[in-house]
């Protein structure tokens, strides 16, 4: 059952969510060492946001839990109420192993197993989560975006109150696991919403006829493609997303942008996006430079699990 959230509250919030996984993931293979040295090169980023009281969302997969380096370190921010840990659960690496047939090649989506393996694999990575953190996660982000309606009893069950997996507009059915592609959110809503008892909190995306400024869309510049920009500065440039933020403050009805990377792209060569430590640097300064945009716009930067009591505390 989908219902909308109306917000009468009008403050803005700023939502940072950090999939908190292993380094560059883009080019994993089965049976590939996953390292998690990028857990080195996070701290920076959480100094930066503290600069302009903002509060990072880690959404923590099974191998960075593991990783006493990040865990010591994201407890502190946890308990210094600088930060919140969620669940981000990538299905080829998160025990219990189970080998998955198929004609394709790309890493399983957790819905395409039965229902029984989701629901294990699930388990484990969120008792980790509560042993490591001495409290359990609220928040979950699914790995490559995949959610169906049994990965949403899944959340029910083990007490998920609030999922960001949803990318409007977006379909991900070209991207392929092992059996299937990926789950298409093209008419899904804009704005917050209840699914089976999850709120549901969709990344920052919308749709945009201005032309980029990236090289490769310039042979198409007069034609003004309608084309897709969201929160994600590894994928967009600095004009798409200063554009993003004056197109959301121009919607009266929403009050929030969420704000996206993954801990890897911190890492020279952690990701395909910054592959040396001047890619870094420059990924860093357009990061600083939204947060300066968005913080003299008077957004407050808020947690998830703080965004869902705003929202449900209004509506009492």
């Amino acid at each position: 059952m989908l219902i909308f959230v109306a917000m009468e509250n009008k403050s803005k919030s700023f939502i940072i969510t950090v999939d908190t996984e292993g380094d560059n993931l883009w080019r994993y293979h089965d049976g590939k060492k996953i390292n998690v040295k990028n857990a080195e090169y996070i701290e920076p980023f959480q100094v930066m946001c503290q600069q302009f009281n903002f509060k990072p969302v880690y959404l923590v997969n099974y191998e960075m839990a593991e990783c006493d380096l990040f865990v010591n370190q994201s407890r502190e921010w946890l308990s210094n109420g600088n930060c919140e840990i969620g669940l981000h659960l990538h299905a080829w690496n998160n025990p219990p192993f189970h080998r998955l047939e198929g004609r394709y090649k790309g890493q399983p989506y957790l819905i395409e197993y039965p229902k029984e393996i989701m629901e294990d694999k699930f388990r484990i990575i969120y008792n980790l989560l509560c042993e490591r953190y001495n409290q359990p996660p609220l928040s979950h982000r699914a790995g490559r975006w995949a959610m169906n309606e049994d990965y949403f009893s899944i959340l029910n069950k083990f007490g998920i109150r609030i999922d960001c997996s949803y990318t409007p507009l977006i379909n991900w059915e070209h991207s392929k696991g092992r059996t299937m592609g990926g789950s298409n959110y093209k008419n899904v809503s804009l704005q917050p919403s209840h699914i089976d008892g999850i709120f549901e909190v969709p990344m920052t995306v919308r749709m945009t006829d201005v032309p980029s400024h990236r090289p490769w869309y310039k042979r198409f510049r007069r034609e003004r493609l309608p084309r897709n920009i969201w929160m994600r500065p590894a994928m967009q440039s600095l004009n798409d997303l200063e554009s993003l933020v004056d197109m959301i403050e121009a919607e009266p009805q929403t009050d929030y942008i969420e704000f996206m990377i993954h801990s890897s792209e911190l890492m020279p060569g952690g990701s395909p996006y910054c592959r040396t430590d001047k890619d870094v640097r420059e990924f860093l300064s357009k990061i600083r430079r939204i947060f300066e945009n968005v913080h003299n716009r008077g957004y407050q930067g808020r947690t998830l699990q703080e965004y869902f009591t705003l929202h449900h505390d209004s509506a009492k």
